[in-house]
């Protein structure tokens, strides 16, 4: 890795002990390896690290949760096995709490309220679609959020959401459901493309007990500089 990357990486860390590395991930980032064969976050933490910290051996960097490749944002990882293994219990359990920033190109009407939908997955399309009669499908499962518009610019409105189950592609799919499609987001509604080729949805705020010292502790990220207009 070059030095400016280098310094990309330590810009963007929001926290860091010697059990956890949470980072504000870019928009097209990819943060494990897959099929495109682009490098991806874990891989530039491990090299991060090994330089910074002149480690000779492996590096260990363990990802008990994931956001899609056009979401910002923060990421948790783990570099221990021990934080790894209760991460995962947290994320699976729903003992995090996670709130979402979105640009939607509508209001949402109400302005607050929660939604809860059955959603199932077409895996040949990347897409998630909502279930009209309920779970009348057995791959349907419920998807359950909070949301509230806090802010609004010219074009766009600044939408906060609370997560409270992580199904697929489900933030994208429930606004885009009542009218709310995320900017840049095509797949959904969106009439136009970003120019970074993202979507307009950034990962927030986090709360959850430190997985070892355990200390609740709650993590914000900036959201991208192409937020023109909206609150840090």
């Amino acid at each position: 890795m070059e030095p400016a990357e280098f310094k990309d990486i330590a810009a963007r860390i929001l926290y860091e002990d010697n059990h956890l590395l949470v980072m504000n991930k870019k928009v097209g980032e990819i943060v494990q390896g897959d099929k495109t064969g682009d490098e991806c976050l874990c891989e530039s933490l491990k090299a991060f690290i090994a330089q910074r910290d002149n480690k000779p051996g492996q590096v260990f960097i363990g990802l008990p949760h994931r956001l899609d490749r056009p979401v910002s944002g923060i990421t948790v990882l783990a570099k221990t096995s021990k934080a790894l293994e209760r991460l995962n219990a947290m994320f699976r359990d729903g003992n995090v709490r996670k709130w979402y920033w979105a640009l939607t190109c509508a209001e949402p009407n109400p302005t607050a309220g929660s939604l809860e939908d059955y959603i199932y997955r077409v895996e040949r399309q990347n897409k998630s679609y909502i279930c009209k009669q309920g779970a009348a499908r057995k791959d349907a499962r419920l998807a359950k959020l909070r949301y509230e518009l806090i802010d609004r610019t010219e074009r766009y409105f600044l939408v906060e959401v609370e997560l409270l189950t992580g199904r697929h592609h489900q933030i994208r799919c429930q606004l885009s459901n009542i009218g709310c499609p995320i900017k840049g987001d095509l797949k959904y509604g969106a009439p136009r493309s970003n120019p970074d080729g993202g979507i307009s949805l950034h990962a927030r705020r986090i709360t959850f007990v430190h997985p070892v010292k355990k200390t609740e502790m709650t993590v914000e990220a900036p959201v991208p500089s192409s937020w023109k207009g909206v609150a840090r």
